[in-house]
């Protein structure tokens, strides 16, 4: 009885280490999405544990209108899917600047955004992760005071 016991302990230990998907300690690239007209953003990933990770996106844009910027973190929850396919999960928020110049009679303003995520991502073999999300972000200022849907397409590059 205690064999079998062990036998079957040591099992599924061996299917839970097997089935755990590997997240890289660090990967760096671009968001590419609307980004609340911010565009591509700088996107750093870094691993906290087996399954969870913080991602930190900046995004910037200078006009002859307008100068803006976006700082946004999010703790994210890593699940399997099939292969080299996860999904994910995450909550967080972040910062967002606007400074108009000529348009808005000069207007600036900084404001709060609290931010969710969720979305699916591939691993390649080379150290190339991609990944598409969706992203509800609600704002607290005058120039973001609304609820806003981001979808964007990430390539990272894994280390």
């Amino acid at each position: 009885m205690k064999k079998l016991f062990l036998l079957s302990f040591a099992l599924l230990g061996f299917v839970f280490v097997s089935s755990a998907q590997e997240i890289s300690e660090n990967a760096i690239g671009l968001r590419l999405g609307d980004s609340d007209g911010l565009g591509a953003e700088v996107t750093y990933q870094r691993a906290l544990g087996d399954n969870n990770r913080l991602e930190v996106d900046f995004g910037w844009r200078d006009g002859n209108n307008f100068n803006a910027f976006k700082l946004t973190g999010l703790y994210q929850w890593v699940f399997p899917l099939d292969g080299s396919f996860n999904w994910y999960v995450g909550a967080g928020g972040g910062i967002a600047s606007f400074d108009g110049k000529n348009i808005l009679d000069g207007e600036s303003e900084t404001a709060l955004f609290a931010a969710g995520d969720i979305g699916i991502e591939y691993n390649f073999d080379i150290p190339l992760l991609l990944s598409l999300d969706f992203r509800p972000e609600l704002g607290f200022g005058d120039f973001t005071d609304d609820l806003d849907f981001d979808i964007a397409f990430s390539i990272r590059y894994q280390f």
